[in-house]
């Protein structure tokens, strides 16, 4: 296979590694961008970062809560400056707020019926896009709830009351103060926001991740030449840190590195007055996982001009 000059350029900014090892690394998996990125992480040449090189779509993530309940939805637009119409910031949060009366997925929250217009949200949302002037979409939802306790909800850089690009739910069941409870809860969804754990424990970590992870461990172990039953207590000692790293439970708290998420819990039960749990939690970032073309801007000016 042929490896294209475009495609060396897309691997080395996934990744930060030189020119000729993102070649090599392509010509060995076949052109293969996943394969080439854990070729070039087995060789130590480039480290795990898997949302390296996304382009975010436009639009804005919205926020609504009730104490218990608590949802994010994310609405998408073509332009950055459509996220700043008053218009559209309306939208979303209306959204989120029909949303908090719903199940919180993504069907039911458009089928539901928006206020403003007396139509479901899915209507509302094309009428807008005449308004507006833009394609417009409501393109994910997430909702959390406890029974007894509360789930926090945050705006990352907030650019007006629940909207952003970045919302965060935490969900903590306890009998425990509420105030307080809130206050740690939103620490932790700051925390969430900033380390975007993959998994609330070890056991909830997709096993195709851990496995692909274990292989690439394997593969740098070897390397060092040792036999195998070290090459397998080194292997376990990095999945180790692994889970460290991408469990939320085991990571260490960035509003106090000394302790573990976890630990940061049960010290903060003295101030709830109860145990407590953190039951789940959801990270939303806007445009996560959309790819889009970039467009040549020279080359498109070229064109133009009847340039070749």
């Amino acid at each position: 296979m042929t490896i294209s000059a475009s495609m060396v350029k897309e691997l080395r900014e996934k990744t930060g590694a030189g020119m000729m090892d993102c070649k090599t690394a392509l010509s060995e998996t076949g052109g293969d961008m996943e394969a080439a990125i854990d070729w070039l992480r087995a060789k130590g040449i480039a480290k795990a970062d898997k949302k390296a090189g996304r382009t975010a779509a436009e639009g804005l993530i919205g926020v609504a809560s009730s104490g218990q309940k608590a949802i994010v939805v994310e609405v998408n637009s073509e332009t950055d400056f459509v996220a700043r119409n008053d218009a559209f910031q309306g939208l979303v949060r209306e959204i989120a707020q029909v949303g908090l009366a719903t199940d919180g997925s993504l069907e039911a929250v458009t089928g539901a019926t928006a206020p403003s217009s007396g139509k479901s949200v899915s209507d509302t949302v094309k009428d807008a896009v005449a308004t507006i002037g833009e394609n417009l979409g409501l393109r994910r939802t997430a909702m959390l709830q406890v029974s007894n306790g509360v789930v926090a909800p945050y705006i990352h850089n907030q650019v007006a009351d629940g909207l952003g690009k970045l919302g965060v739910l935490v969900a903590i069941e306890s009998d425990g103060d509420k105030d307080a409870l809130l206050q740690f809860g939103r620490q932790v969804a700051m925390h969430v926001a900033a380390t975007s754990p993959l998994a609330l424990s070890n056991d909830e970590v997709d096993p195709a991740t851990v496995e692909r992870e274990r292989a690439i461990f394997v593969d740098q172990s070897r390397q060092s030449g040792k036999p195998e039953n070290i090459i397998e207590k080194m292997v376990e000692g990095r999945m180790r840190k692994f889970f460290e790293e991408v469990v939320l439970t085991s990571q260490a708290f960035v509003i106090n590195p000394d302790l573990t998420v976890g630990n940061a819990l049960k010290e903060a039960e003295k101030t709830f007055g109860a145990p407590a749990k953190i039951t789940g939690f959801v990270r939303m970032a806007l445009g996560e996982g959309i790819e889009r073309e970039e467009s040549d801007f020279a080359a498109e000016v070229a064109a133009a001009a009847g340039k070749k």
